[in-house]
């Protein structure tokens, strides 16, 4: 259970600090030489788009599993 948690606990640190640098990479506050170079790590357009579509493949077929056993 520990090992489950851990692993889960560092899904969302890594989320989350990649988050807040993509955030400070494309802030419009930031100023000096690194601001026109740093580049975002993720396309957070994109990820978005894709966990639509896998919430809406697990709603799917959860209302496939349910619908089988009633």
């Amino acid at each position: 259970m520990r090992t489950f948690l851990g692993m889960v606990l560092g899904c969302l640190l890594t989320i989350g600090f990649v988050y807040i640098h993509d955030s400070m990479a494309t802030s419009t506050v930031a100023s000096g030489v690194s601001a026109g170079t740093s580049r975002q790590t993720v396309n957070w357009d994109v990820a978005a788009s894709e966990w639509g579509q896998v919430r809406a493949n697990v709603h799917t077929t959860w209302l496939k599993l349910t619908a089988s056993n009633g």
